[in-house]
């Protein structure tokens, strides 16, 4: 119980930081949509090549974050060596992909779709490779259990990057009309995708600093036994990497391509938008990950690993389908996360969370594979996966618009999930207690059901009666898997 205590307390304070700073992130997505009107495509512009970034930083990472974490937790690994190893790795493909993007940027950002504007291209590259740089000094924190500066920096970013927009879209606009000598030509009001870039570029380049002192353990290694070893378990993660990625983004990556013109740019714009209404499930996923890794690393040669695996695969189902339920229950007010302007897509929000809890299931699945050094099943199970949300997307998008996008990312990963259940069961079983699982899984579909027919036409009393709904569910979760009398402080009152 102690083990999963301390999942608990990393998870929370990863999760604290990635809640809040997804939080203030949400800061900017009114903010966004409110500069950024449907149909001038700025926010479809912004949400296409923030797509590509997202590919591209997992092909320049190769898979080393979590390499990094199965080396450096063997028994007498040497951390230094397999930090550095992993820093040579990444520093060297960051490196030529910067030389070949700026030899290449007029012809990349033609065929991209930004021949009007290769800055967009050339801004987001050196943005995508500094964040592959530091995924492995941040790998490093989270191995040495040290999320408070994680959690500090992930912040810092987040703080700085709001800061810069509020003065790029509120303050500047201002200033350009009250002050034009001095700043009508740093402001342009048909480009605003741009300052979102330029701003990326300029906290993530600020935060690189922060690093200096886990740097200081970098020293150059030429063992190629540890390279070729690192290199073989690192790169189905990549291919798993890929394919998990492309089921997140390659419908907005693909969406201009199969709805061509304005119209398309539109389109993504408003499908772009309503995803972030989502996000809270994404900030679950994202703790739990970071919190998870490592602890999965450190208690594999424990006796009563797979109990621990199997707790806390029931916990995270529990705790996702609460989530989903308070993210649909209050969309009457969470909607203004958005402007109105783009509610019209809102109705993808359900699909996509249910989705996200397929990955995070899929996430907790993918550990039997990653501890028998057999990575190559990830990248099937994350291949198959993509192929079908490809397939979905290419066959219904044309007709269905952005709920096929929707549904594709459902279908690639419930595909995955379930492969890798079924292959994972025969070859490192864990006894997973369905029975529990799918008693919430009941519950929730229960009460998820009722709040569909919901009665009433007021906000209020609607919303009253979701919050009694999710209270029925909370304290089922409660009663069941966390009882009263083990909570500190309370618990003595409970006994």
């Amino acid at each position: 119980m102690g083990k999963l205590q301390s999942l608990v307390k990393d998870t929370a304070i990863y999760g604290m930081s990635s809640i809040v700073g997804r939080f203030l992130n949400y800061l900017l997505v009114p903010l966004y949509t409110a500069k950024m009107s449907v149909e001038s495509g700025n926010y479809g512009v912004v949400t296409n090549v923030y797509a590509w970034t997202a590919i591209l930083l997992v092909i320049l990472t190769f898979g080393f974050e979590t390499t990094f974490f199965r080396f450096a937790s063997k028994e007498n690994a040497n951390i230094s060596k397999v930090f550095s190893m992993s820093m040579q790795v990444v520093g060297a493909l960051c490196a030529l992909f910067l030389l070949a993007v700026f030899m290449l940027l007029p012809s990349i950002a033609g065929a991209l779709g930004y021949g009007a504007n290769p800055e967009f291209i050339g801004m987001m590259a050196v943005v995508v490779a500094l964040d592959a740089l530091q995924a492995i000094p941040f790998g490093l924190l989270r191995f040495q259990k040290r999320p408070i500066k994680f959690a500090s920096l992930k912040l810092l970013f987040i703080g700085m990057n709001i800061a810069m927009n509020l003065f790029a879209f509120v303050l500047l606009p201002e200033l350009a009309v009250s002050h034009p000598h001095i700043f009508s030509g740093l402001y342009n009001p048909h480009n605003q995708a741009f300052y979102v870039f330029f701003i990326n570029l300029l906290c993530t380049s600020a935060i690189t600093v922060f690093f200096i002192p886990e740097l200081k353990m970098f020293r150059p290694t030429a063992d190629k036994a540890l390279l070729k070893s690192m290199l073989k378990y690192s790169w189905p993660l990549l291919i798993l990497g890929i394919a998990g990625i492309l089921n997140l983004n390659a419908d907005k990556i693909i969406y201009t391509w199969l709805v061509p013109g304005q119209q398309g740019v539109e389109q993504l714009g408003v499908y772009g938008a309503c995803v972030k209404v989502a996000a809270i499930m994404a900030m679950l996923m994202q703790a739990f990950r970071y919190a998870y890794e490592p602890f999965v690393f450190g208690s594999s040669k424990d006796k009563d690993s797979k109990q621990l695996y199997a707790k806390a695969m029931k916990y995270f189902v529990a705790i996702a389908l609460m989530a989903f339920l308070v993210v649909v229950f209050y969309m009457d007010i969470l909607k203004y996360i958005i402007s109105p302007g783009y509610w019209q897509g809102l109705a993808v929000v359900p699909v996509v969370m249910a989705a996200e809890i397929f990955m995070g299931v899929y996430f907790n699945l993918s550990f039997w594979y990653k501890l028998n050094d057999e990575t190559y099943w990830g990248a099937i199970f994350s291949f198959l996966g993509c192929a079908v949300l490809f397939a979905v997307n290419i066959i219904f998008v044309p007709k269905y618009g952005y709920m096929a996008c929707a549904w594709g990312s459902f279908a690639g990963y419930f595909t995955a999930m379930l492969l890798s259940y079924l292959v994972g069961q025969k070859r490192n079983p864990i006894g997973y207690n369905l029975k529990d699982i799918f008693s919430y899984v009941i519950l929730f579909a229960l009460v998820y059901g009722i709040s569909l027919v919901n009665p009433f036409e007021n906000v209020y009393l609607k919303m009253a009666c979701n919050t009694l709904l999710l209270a029925l569910f909370v304290a089922y979760f409660i009663k069941k898997d966390l009882p009263l009398r083990c909570w500190p402080l309370i618990g003595k009152y409970f006994r």
